[in-house]
Order: C-alpha cells, then structure tokens, then sequence
C-alpha cells in the first residue's frame, strides 16, 4: 500500500456551489512528465480530501494510463504514431529540457534525493483513492490502442459526452 499521508490535512473550498457532486473531473490531454505529475498531484489530492476524482485521458494523455512498453498500432501509420509516441509513464519526458532523455533521467534522480513521489507511485496512490480513470473513445480508435495496452484499472473507453456529464456534476473541472 501506498502512503497517502502526504495529503493529510487537505481540504478542498467549493469552488462550483452548483455542482451537484463534491466532485472533481479533468481532462489530461498531454504526455508530458510535469503536466501528468500534476494532475496525478491534483487528482489525488482532491481524492485524499474525500473528493470523487475522474480523469478523463486523451491524446497524449493516453501515455499516463498506457502499460510501459506495450506498442499500440494495426496498421503502418499507427505503428509509425506509436513508435513515435513512446508510451508509459517510463516513457514520459518533461515538456522542456528533455534533452534526448536526459532531463527525463535528471527530473527522476531529482526527485528520488529529494522524496518526491515517482509517477508510478502517485498512480498507484490514484488507484487506491478509486480515481477513475477514463480513456477517450475515439482517441483509442484513432490511434489504433487496444484495452491490452491500457493499465488493468482503466474504465472501458468512453465518448466525449461520460465526460461531460462528469465534470457536469462536478465543483472543480481542469483541463491538463
């Protein structure tokens, strides 16, 4: 088990007084280690402080919730796409200063000497905290991902509109 106890004391202000749901929902559109480590941050801050969390991933997004190593791709362009695409949170490099892997290699070394949670551990404390974790439909098609590339705990994929109606009923909605 994973110790959530870096959220303790958290508390989250009404941001929407007309949602319906004590509920966040956000939408991780890019594959870029910052961006992913923030929303994982957020997401399950929000879970820690007693908030329903859905994470709606599309695009490049799909590298956070993506099995390490698994290449999706049927046909040449979507083969091309994923070997272009590295995916998997092994996988993920900064948005700047990636440096060919080197400021991937660097923000992770960082990170261990100074005890902040790896991605693979905030995933983990996400999947303890039941944050859904939902892919884009069409993306998936697009894009040519199969379900035995996503990570086990990935809802089945659905369309634009279950996301909607999430962040609907929801007090904070991000878009990452």
């Amino acid at each position: 088990m994973v110790d959530v106890n870096l959220y303790e004391g958290v508390s989250v202000a009404n941001s929407n007084p007309n949602a319906t749901k004590n509920k966040i929902s956000m939408v991780v559109l890019s594959g870029d280690m910052d961006k992913v480590m923030a929303a994982f941050l957020i997401g399950t801050g929000a879970a820690a402080s007693g908030m329903e969390v859905t994470m709606f991933f599309t695009f490049w997004g799909f590298k956070a919730i993506q099995k390490n190593g698994t290449k999706p791709g049927t046909t040449m362009m979507g083969k091309m796409l994923a070997m272009m695409n590295r995916g998997g949170l092994d996988a993920i490099g900064p948005s700047r200063l990636n440096m060919g892997g080197m400021g991937r290699w660097m923000f992770k070394k960082m990170m261990d000497e100074k005890g902040a949670a790896s991605l693979e551990e905030l995933y983990q404390i996400a999947v303890e905290l039941d944050v859904k974790m939902m892919p884009c439909d069409m993306t998936m098609q697009m894009m040519e991902y199969g379900m035995e590339t996503m990570r086990d705990n990935v809802t089945d994929p659905v369309g634009v509109a279950a996301f909607i109606q999430e962040a609907a009923e929801s007090k904070i909605t991000l878009f990452i």
